[in-house]
C-alpha cells in the first residue's frame, strides 16, 4: 500500500440495499481514507503522496480520516504522614484514590473509544448475534490480490477464516486500484461495482466481501457488501466495526500487508460477537473493593489506636507508686469519724 505525505478529508457511507437471495436484500458500506477526495492537487486524487522503498509495508505513515476529523498516526524513534484522602494520614489511601482515578480514566477511555471520531475509537457491540448455520456458505477463495501486495498466504488468510469460524460468514477481500471508473470514482460507482463483483464470485448470499481500492499511495475507499443471508450476521453496526479496525489498522506501520488485514479481521470477528461490556461495571466493583478496603483499614487503624491508649493506661497503672493510690472509702469515713471526734 502507498505510504503519502499528508492528511486529507475523508469519511464514510452507507450502501443501499441490493437484491439477493433467501428473500432478503444485501447491506452495505464503506468510508474513504487518508487523502481521498480532499481535492489538494497534484494528482487525479490529491497527489503529493510517494511510495515507500522496501520492506512489506505499503500503508501510509499519516493519520487516517475518521469520522469527525483526522489523526496522525504516532511514530516512533529508538530510543508518610500528612492528610491525605477523606482526612487518613496514610499513603495508602492515597494510592487507592490514585488508583481509582487512574483505572476510571482508563476504563472509560477504553469503552469511549466505541464511538467514532479517533484512531483508537471501534463501535460497541450492542447485539448478541448467533453465526450462520454450517453448509450455508459455498466456499471460495479468500482474496484477489490485483496489486500483488500479499506475499504471505497463509498469514492472509489465518484472520480471514478466523472470521469465518467465528460468524458463519466467509469473507472475501478484493485489492485494487481500479474499479472501471472515468476519473475519480464516486460513492455510487464503488457501490455498484462490489455488487456486481459479488455477483460474479459467489453463487450464494452468506459472504461479505471487502473491496480496498487504493489508486495511489494515502489515498484509498473500503466497501464491504454482505449477502442477504450473511446480513443476519453483518449489520450495519458489524460492518461499522470492521471498516473502524480497518482504519485504525491502516496506519500501523508495524503490521505487513497480509497482517493488516488479517488482524483486522481477526479482531472485528472478536468484536462482532460479543456484546461490548460498559466501563463503568468493572470501575464500580474496583470501587467496592476499595471502599472497602478503605474501611477495613480505618477500623484496623482505629483497633490499634484503642490497644495502643489501653497499652499505656496499663503501664501507667503498673509504674505508679503505691503511696499515689487511694485509701477505701471505708478508711475514709473511719477518718473523718475520728476527725469528728476531736
Amino acid at each position: 500500500m502507498g505510504r503519502g505525505g499528508g492528511r486529507g478529508g475523508g469519511g464514510g457511507f452507507g450502501g443501499g440495499s441490493r437484491g439477493g437471495g433467501f428473500g432478503g436484500s444485501r447491506g452495505g458500506g464503506g468510508r474513504m481514507g487518508g487523502g481521498f477526495g480532499s481535492g489538494r492537487g497534484g494528482g487525479l486524487f490529491g497527489g503529493g503522496s510517494s511510495k515507500r522503498s522496501g520492506g512489506y509495508n505499503r500503508r501510509p505513515g499519516m493519520g487516517p480520516i475518521w469520522f469527525g476529523g483526522g489523526y496522525g498516526r504516532r511514530r516512533y524513534s529508538p530510543g508518610g504522614g500528612g492528610c491525605g484522602f477523606l482526612g487518613c494520614g496514610s499513603i495508602f489511601t492515597v494510592l487507592i484514590f490514585m488508583f481509582i482515578i487512574f483505572t476510571l480514566f482508563s476504563n472509560v477511555g477504553n469503552f469511549l473509544g466505541g464511538g467514532n471520531g479517533g484512531p483508537t475509537n471501534i463501535t460497541s457491540s450492542t447485539v448478541e448475534r448467533e453465526p450462520l448455520p454450517t453448509g450455508a456458505v459455498n466456499e471460495t477463495d479468500y482474496y484477489t490480490d490485483e496489486l500483488g501486495w500479499i506475499g504471505n498466504h497463509t498469514q492472509m488468510v489465518d484472520g480471514l477464516q478466523y472470521f469465518y469460524n467465528e460468524t458463519g460468514v466467509q469473507p472475501h477481500v478484493h485489492i485494487t486500484g481500479d474499479i472501471n471508473a472515468s476519473g475519480e470514482p464516486t460513492l455510487d460507482e464503488i457501490e455498484t461495482y462490489a455488487n456486481n463483483l459479488y455477483d460474479e464470485l459467489f453463487t450464494d448470499e452468506a459472504h461479505l466481501l471487502l473491496v480496498f481500492y487504493e489508486p495511489q499511495p494515502n489515498e484509498y475507499m473500503t466497501y464491504y457488501v454482505t449477502g442477504s443471508q450473511a446480513r443476519s450476521v453483518i449489520d450495519t453496526e458489524a460492518g461499522d466495526i470492521l471498516l473502524d479496525y480497518l482504519d485504525r489498522n491502516y496506519y500501523d506501520s508495524d503490521l505487513s500487508d497480509e497482517e493488516y488485514f488479517s488482524q483486522s479481521f481477526r479482531e472485528a470477528a472478536d468484536r462482532i460477537m460479543e456484546v461490548t461490556t460498559s466501563p463503568w461495571i468493572p470501575v464500580l466493583v474496583i470501587f467496592g473493593v476499595l471502599a472497602l478496603l478503605y474501611l477495613l483499614f480505618r477500623w484496623w487503624k482505629s483497633r490499634q489506636a484503642s490497644k495502643e491508649r489501653e497499652a499505656r493506661r496499663t503501664e501507667e497503672m503498673l509504674n505508679r507508686p503505691i503511696e499515689t493510690f487511694g485509701s477505701s472509702e471505708a478508711d475514709e469515713l473511719a477518718k473523718k469519724y475520728d476527725d469528728d471526734k476531736k
